[in-house]
């Protein structure tokens, strides 16, 4: 999915240009997923839930979802879209926090756990344009 929602937007504006001091990604695929936002040297995820997250079917899949990240060294923060747009401040402490937390534990990627995880871009390679 290319196009980001208002909320995502909203918040990717505050998290990119490492404005937290660590470099995020917005939209970037995690196997069969598509994380919201993404730092690849915390390996920390950023979801944000619409209302549709709230149903049976959302929490089954997010649980799902939860579980493989979960598995393959992922942290995850999740927020309500209506948590971003009322109190944008916490949710970027809160975020500054958990990062700084991971900073301190000495979490750092490595291929093992990230084999669909890619450290880099994932373009093309430039060699082959």
């Amino acid at each position: 999915r290319r196009a980001s929602t208002d909320v995502e937007a909203l918040l990717w504006q505050k998290l990119r240009a490492n404005q937290l001091g660590v470099s995020f990604r917005r939209q970037h695929p995690s196997g069969r997923y598509v994380l919201d936002v993404y730092c690849p040297a915390l390996r920390l995820a950023i979801e944000l839930d619409g209302g549709q997250h709230a149903t049976a079917e959302g929490i089954a899949h997010d649980a799902k979802r939860q579980m493989w990240l979960t598995k393959n060294g992922v942290t995850v923060l999740r927020f309500w879209n209506s948590d971003v747009t009322a109190n944008l401040s916490g949710v970027l402490e809160t975020v500054a926090a958990r990062a700084t937390e991971l900073k301190a534990a000495g979490t750092t990627p490595t291929r093992r756990w990230r084999a669909d995880l890619p450290l880099s871009g994932g373009g093309s390679d430039p060699s082959k344009r």
